[in-house]
């Protein structure tokens, strides 16, 4: 398909659902202190654009429905759901797909798993299922995640979810107070079909 915007809307079915995981539109009210518990941490946010905030900012900024959008509708917009575990309800994180503005075709994936919650796997099986979306709900050409070099535990989780490493951007930008080295990880849809066959 063309690098157009011209596809239709994306509304996939939820709970989207895998091994262990259901992900779901985010609770703009029900889930703030279970994200909050995360989102509030300096450990948390160092290596990715948020900041820790406060409870009263983080709903604040998510009584925004577009920071709660379950439906792509145009290029430019972000699909934001939860991480939910499938056997407990219990919230673990969080997870985006960018639909690229400049590049229609294209998107972006960036997630946030609980430290609680972290080195089981789940944030590369909340991957796959958000390229899943991207590619067979959507039908989207690429796929990126952008990482921080000094971030390597972020860069397995990409690799696992099939991803390959495509371009090391050294001190590329000024990123809360430092010059920041970026690695780009990607994968296409025919990669994506050729792994999955």
């Amino acid at each position: 398909m063309a690098d157009d915007d011209t596809r239709p809307a994306m509304a996939p079915d939820y709970p989207v659902e895998t091994e262990r995981l259901l992900l779901r539109p985010i609770d703009p009210v029900g889930d703030i202190d279970a994200m909050h518990a995360y989102r509030s941490r300096e450990d948390v946010c160092r290596y990715i654009p948020p900041v820790p905030v406060t409870r009263e900012q983080l709903a604040a900024t998510y009584a925004d429905p577009e920071r709660s959008r379950s439906v792509l509708t145009e290029a430019g917009q972000i699909l934001a759901l939860a991480i939910v575990l499938r056997e407990t309800g219990r919230f673990v994180g969080d997870i985006i797909l960018i639909w690229s503005k400049d590049h229609p075709s294209n998107g972006e994936v960036g997630y946030i798993v609980d430290p609680e919650h972290q080195g089981r796997g789940y944030a590369t099986e909340a991957v796959r299922a958000v390229l899943a979306l991207a590619f067979d709900g959507f039908g989207l050409h690429r796929v990126v995640g952008r990482i921080d070099a000094r971030n390597p535990a972020s860069g397995r989780v990409l690799t696992k979810a099939g991803m390959r490493q495509e371009a090391v951007l050294v001190e590329n930008e000024w990123f809360k107070g430092e010059w920041g080295t970026e690695v780009d990880f990607a994968i296409l849809e025919r990669e994506w079909r050729a792994q999955r066959a």
